[in-house]
């Protein structure tokens, strides 16, 4: 994998991470989903890599750091606010 890949990759990491917690912060702002529930969408998610990484997926590990990364968020050490 070259270093362009890579960047490329992390690059839209990034923004798919920011725009999906910029959502996430609106439609918690808006009422729309509560506190619980918009945590609820964070736990399914950290859930999901997790399940993947744990079923021998060639990207496990990618996976893994990924359930690791939104569980930060969910404890608010990786976000603008804690969910």
């Amino acid at each position: 994998m070259t270093s362009r890949h890579i960047t490329k990759t992390s690059t839209a990491g990034s923004a798919a991470l920011s725009i999906s917690e910029s959502l996430l912060i609106a439609l918690n702002d808006l009422n729309v989903f509560d506190d619980k529930e918009t945590r609820a969408v964070l736990v399914d998610a950290a859930a999901t890599h997790s399940h993947a990484a744990a079923i021998a997926s060639p990207n496990s590990e990618e996976h893994l750091a990924v359930a690791a990364l939104i569980q930060r968020i969910i404890d608010g050490k990786n976000s603008v606010r804690k969910f």
